[in-house]
């Protein structure tokens, strides 16, 4: 057995007694994008705030606790900024930094992909992002600790961070700091969060009002998680299956799979598939195994028709498709696999056997693309210099600990509801993608549909969906679509906004 653990930090973690505190590093340029043939002119702000922490038992004041690296977005031909709306952007992970949403779809550069979201051949680059919310919101892009270049300050044990609460009060905490520096706590406010970053959101928005009464005017979850029941296969637990299996049938839709009848239309068949999973389906699953014979037979035929799976595959998974069998089995017989963020994309194994992919294949399509564009960016364009490595997605932060979420699902839909309840004017968009395995949308509406929400606040809600897959914006049209819909949504979010 091991020696126990001193949480405490040791001598060599400790700073030397005559070390420098840390500073603010911080680095200003000036840009400007183009976005329907208008000139948008910006200041960039990029660098790394010192957050503090107040300690009671500590008379020498708030203690440095970790640098946030950050990158800021404001329009330069507006006058009054405090009716000016500001968006603050995270992705998710958890590890991931920020780079996703900045260089996707809302900051003035984007990479560039081909129309469909396929990288082009190294080197890559940046372009104009003629899409970009620039128009519309200035934007705040935030790394939470140890992504990006955000680091614990010397002394300070990194894995304190990496914890659902203190990740929520952390960022809250940033967002507090940036608001009050920049003047801005009368501007028009919302968040914007990606994937695990819709989790974050919903438990900041709901940290933010009652630890400081900033309330928000909109959230914007894009690819969301906010009940982690949705997407957990285990024993015992049959809700995965049934929100998973009409992303299995648009998947199979996507790559020819399906029946004729099943092809001609993506939108009827998803609806077809939605009302055989909510009724015939999830009735079964519930019988577990009293479920007769015939009718597991019978369930097994209408699987493999909208999954394009054998019926016999079907059977022998206990009418339980998990998404690695699924993303694996497929295209087994092209010796191909299909991605798990965005199933558009194949990959290719060693071998055809096997249950799982070696790889997701529509990560590695992106994962060269966006880290050389960052990292050349932030220098030449930002003029911010770092020796740190930039963490894209990182797996230090592993494992992630889910404090008072342990040993039961992680859900924070009854954050935003409180959010809402507190805030009648708060408005939330949601973005699903119909070829996105790591969020499903069917999990996502099945979410909303269990928020127990007032009736008076449902209005406030909006859904919109995209043929593509977790980072929607990676294909043209998808993207030219988000732009849109997010832009619609401040809009009639914010009274009067300063955007023009």
């Amino acid at each position: 057995m091991s020696e126990p653990k001193n949480d405490k930090a040791s001598d060599k973690d400790k700073p030397a007694a005559d070390a420098k505190p840390p500073e603010d590093q911080i680095s200003v340029s000036h840009g400007s994008v183009q976005i329907n043939g208008q000139t948008i002119p910006y200041i960039a702000t990029a660098g790394t705030i010192v957050l503090k922490e107040e300690d009671d038992e500590n008379k020498n004041g708030p203690q440095a606790k970790a640098t946030i690296f950050f990158v800021a977005y404001t329009r330069s031909d507006i006058d009054d900024h405090t009716r000016r709306p500001l968006t603050f952007s995270f992705n998710g992970g958890p590890g991931s930094s920020s780079v996703w949403l900045h260089l996707g779809v809302l900051g003035p550069k984007r990479v560039e992909l081909d129309p469909e979201g396929q990288p082009l051949p190294p080197p890559y680059r940046l372009v104009n992002n003629e899409f970009s919310l620039l128009d519309t919101t200035d934007l705040v892009f935030i790394d939470p600790v140890s992504t990006g270049y955000s680091r614990a300050v010397p002394g300070e044990k990194p894995n304190q961070f990496h914890q659902f609460s203190k990740d929520i009060e952390t960022v809250g905490e940033f967002i507090r700091l940036y608001t009050s520096r920049a003047g801005r706590w009368t501007s028009p406010k919302f968040l914007i969060g990606e994937s695990y970053g819709t989790t974050r959101a919903a438990g900041v928005s709901d940290y933010l009002q009652q630890r400081h009464g900033m309330f928000f005017n909109g959230l914007m979850l894009v690819s969301s998680i906010l009940d982690f029941q949705t997407v957990g296969f285990e024993p015992g637990n049959d809700l995965p299956p049934m929100v998973h299996l009409p992303t299995y049938t648009a998947t199979a839709w996507y790559h020819k799979r399906l029946e004729p009848a099943l092809q001609r239309d993506l939108q009827a068949t998803l609806a077809e598939v939605e009302r055989f999973a909510t009724t015939d389906y999830a009735l079964a699953l519930l019988q577990g195994d009293q479920l007769p014979a015939a009718e597991r037979e019978r369930i097994a035929s209408a699987l493999a028709r909208y999954t394009g799976l054998s019926a016999d595959f079907i059977l022998r998974s206990d009418l339980r498709i998990n998404i690695f069998h699924f993303c694996k089995e497929l295209l087994r017989d092209q010796q191909r696999t299909v991605g798990r963020l965005d199933t558009r994309y194949t990959g290719i194994d060693r071998h055809a056997v096997g249950e799982r992919f070696e790889y997701d294949p529509s990560y590695s399509a992106i994962q060269g693309p966006y880290s050389a564009a960052l990292n050349d960016y932030v220098r030449r364009e930002l003029k911010f210099e770092s020796d740190l490595p930039y963490e894209i997605l990182t797996g230090k932060v592993w494992p992630w600990n889910y404090d008072k979420h342990t040993n039961r699902y992680v859900n924070v839909a009854d954050n935003l509801r409180t959010a809402m309840s507190h805030n009648p004017y708060l408005k939330v968009i949601v973005a699903n993608g119909y070829f996105d395995l790591a969020t499903p949308y069917m999990a996502t509406k099945y979410t909303f549909s269990h928020l127990g929400i007032d009736q008076s606040l449902r209005e406030n809600i909006t859904m919109t969906y995209y043929p593509a897959g977790h980072m929607m914006y990676v294909q043209r049209a998808s993207l030219a679509q988000l732009k849109d819909d997010l832009a619609q949504f401040v809009r009639t979010a914010v009274p009067n906004p300063q955007h023009d």
